[in-house]
């Protein structure tokens, strides 16, 4: 099977061709088929660029210090998620003195 020139494109390539897409899409100047298949394209081609994003950030080494030639002592990146769902913490309403008014 042979590549797709999608597979050859760098990151910056295949943003450029996503953010085009993405313009032509908002235009609305082209029909319905024409739209799926554009929607489709960057669909890809955005999985493409969370793709690459995904090993760049694999291949960023954290540093964790030096040792003791003052050299950098690096670990590789360990990726997990950054975000997780939090439960928002319950506010009470602070008690209020009754006035007389």
């Amino acid at each position: 099977m042979a590549d797709s020139p999608e597979d050859n494109l760098t990151f910056e390539q295949a943003l450029s061709e996503l953010e085009r897409i993405v313009h032509e899409l908002e235009d609305g100047a082209i029909g319905l088929e024409d739209s799926l298949a554009r929607y489709e394209k960057g669909v890809g081609l955005l999985k493409r660029c969370y793709g690459q994003l995904r090993q760049a950030e694999q291949r960023i080494q954290l540093l964790t210090g030096v040792d003791d030639e003052d050299q950098p002592i690096a670990r590789p990146f360990e990726h997990s998620a950054t975000v997780e769902a939090e439960k928002p913490k319950s506010r009470k309403k602070p008690e209020t003195p009754d006035l007389p008014f």
